[in-house]
């Protein structure tokens, strides 16, 4: 912290160290709301596998949307190594930045599901017996990896990264009913999910396939982008908000420059 108690910002955005707390912090709440409400559904609905869905869903799309908007401003809310990984290589952040963002991920994901596990009177650490091995699974996670890139870049090309919070936490619910695989698109909540024997769990067989079928999905979702927004680079920067300080700055100086543009 600085000595008027603001974040250490270093080239506009807060410190690395600092951005890597919040990508802890928020991939931590990711899980243990996925998890929690998987939990939750099971003991609330019984029996009942289309309702459980719908619920943990539900929980998911609130949650995702109230977790980026939560860390957003800090570290951009990526939550997910591939958007890190894909962010880098439009140029929105470094390399070193994305590899120390995606360990962080892992890391937060583990919490997470131990967090959810142990809020609900199971053992801190269970390991999944869920399979979810099956050709149909991958293709679905591919889908669902392309389709939340794309959503997330274009929003950052367009400079409506307002709306992303919104958009991504609609998007991965949505993505619960319309892929196969539940629309994981995520290597570390799949990951953080091995660690949790309950309605959101999944085995560490099935892990590998998932984690390959997000990497083509990554590289699929690169050249759409490319071919789509050509000028991607120069918008990548705003896939990760401005720290809050700038954003207000640039609100409170919006209105002079309106002024002037009008005199």
């Amino acid at each position: 912290m600085t000595a008027r108690g603001r974040p250490n910002v270093t080239g506009g955005r807060p410190a690395l160290q600092l951005r890597l707390l919040a990508e802890f912090v928020g991939s931590a709440f990711l899980a243990a709301v996925v998890i929690g409400s998987g939990i939750a559904a099971q003991t609330l609905s019984p029996g009942q596998a289309g309702l459980e869905l719908l619920e943990t869903a539900a929980v998911t799309a609130a949650g995702l949307f109230a977790i980026i908007l939560m860390v957003g401003a800090v570290s951009g809310g990526h939550l997910n190594p591939v958007v890190s990984v894909v962010d880098a290589a439009f140029g929105g952040i470094s390399w070193r930045d994305a590899a120390a963002y995606a360990p962080t991920q892992v890391i937060g994901c583990v919490a997470g599901a131990i967090a959810a596990n142990t809020m609900f009177g199971l053992s801190a650490v269970s390991i999944s017996q869920h399979d979810r091995t099956s050709a149909g699974h991958w293709l679905g996670e591919a889908v669902a990896t392309v389709g939340l890139l794309l959503v997330i870049f274009a929003l950052a090309r367009f400079q409506r990264t307002h709306v992303t919070p919104v958009a991504v936490g609609a998007y991965i619910g949505a993505a619960y009913f319309f892929t196969s695989s539940t629309g994981f698109a995520n290597p570390a909540i799949a990951i953080g999910r091995m660690f949790s024997n309950t309605f959101a769990g999944i085995a560490p067989a099935s892990v590998p396939g998932f984690m390959a079928a997000q990497t083509v999905g990554g590289l699929v979702a690169v050249g759409l982008i490319r071919l789509f927004y050509p000028d991607m680079s120069a918008a990548a920067a705003d896939v990760v908000p401005p720290p809050a300080d700038a954003t207000a700055q640039q609100s409170l100086e919006a209105p002079t420059t309106g002024r002037r543009a009008r005199a």
